[in-house]
């Protein structure tokens, strides 16, 4: 596992090899340029393998005064001098990065305590499970700089929390709170605070690790590859789905194993094998 290749992600892997928290901590507010998107791209292949069952994204980093930083947005200031198609070409690679984590086999969860504006509200579009505390703050503030959300924030928002909310995000560049996103579903969760948002964190991806990590993550990319499709094609990849975990062993593994799971012990799953649409 080339966790080399992602230190300035800052990655912790916890005793059981399966569950990688990232602890963001670079830059002077945690800004994403070219650098950290490479680290994001070399993770999304890290993931892919479906060794890592859970990843979690947070950040306890600080201002020079003080204030909580999560993601501060796209480090914009490395762009100057860039021409209009290294600004394109820059944001595609941005998107299509951001994609790879979204369908990743893993269970990603975020745990915001402190800003999260532009590109860090659009990550949120990558997590299957958001957390936040009261200290978290949200907003798109790109349509006042000329341009407008192109990792995420304009395609796929509206579907986490409707067209209205969406575009009141994108056109009005209001900030909101951990309270007003957990009430528009673009978070899940409110902590009390970092610590216990963090043990939230580790409570579910310990509930995942317990899992088939093929069922799992085959019940993910079927879930993600029905949205926009009709209702036989949803029934029709729900159905190869099931059957690939039935082919791949591990429908038996849970027959044979049943009150064993049942009493809360540990079962040894068969290896990750990957479920195509």
């Amino acid at each position: 596992m080339q966790l080399d290749n992602i230190k300035i992600l800052n990655p912790k892997l916890s005793d059981n090899g399966k569950i990688l928290s990232l602890h963001l901590n670079h830059g002077r507010a945690n800004e994403m340029g070219s650098e950290l998107i490479q680290a994001w791209s070399d993770l999304a292949a890290i993931l892919d393998s479906g060794d890592i069952r859970v990843l979690i994204t947070t950040s306890q980093k600080k201002s020079k005064r003080g204030k909580p930083i999560f993601i501060s947005g796209a480090d914009v200031t490395e762009r100057t001098g860039w021409s209009d198609q290294d600004v394109r070409t820059h944001v595609r690679w941005q998107r299509n990065t951001l994609q790879k984590l979204r369908k990743a086999p893993t269970f990603n969860i975020c745990l915001v305590d402190g800003i999260a504006l532009g590109w860090g509200t659009e990550f949120l579009l990558t997590c299957d499970y958001r957390l936040c505390t009261p200290q978290a703050t949200f907003g798109l503030p790109e349509t006042q700089l000329g341009i407008l959300p192109g990792a995420g924030g304009t395609s796929d928002l509206w579907l986490e929390i409707g067209i209205a909310q969406a575009l009141r995000l994108g056109m009005t560049g209001e900030r909101i709170d951990g309270n007003e996103a957990q009430r528009i579903g673009l978070t899940q969760e409110m902590a009390e605070n970092w610590d216990s948002g963090m043990a939230r964190a580790m409570e579910l991806g310990e509930a995942v690790c317990k899992r088939s990590p093929t069922a799992v993550a085959a019940y993910k990319r079927a879930m993600l590859a029905a949205i926009g499709r009709g209702p036989n094609f949803r029934q029709g990849l729900e159905s190869r789905a099931y059957e690939h975990c039935v082919n791949t062993g591990e429908a038996a593994i849970g027959r044979e194993n049943f009150k064993a799971i049942l009493s809360g012990k540990g079962v040894e799953w068969g290896p990750f094998t990957p479920f195509h649409p």
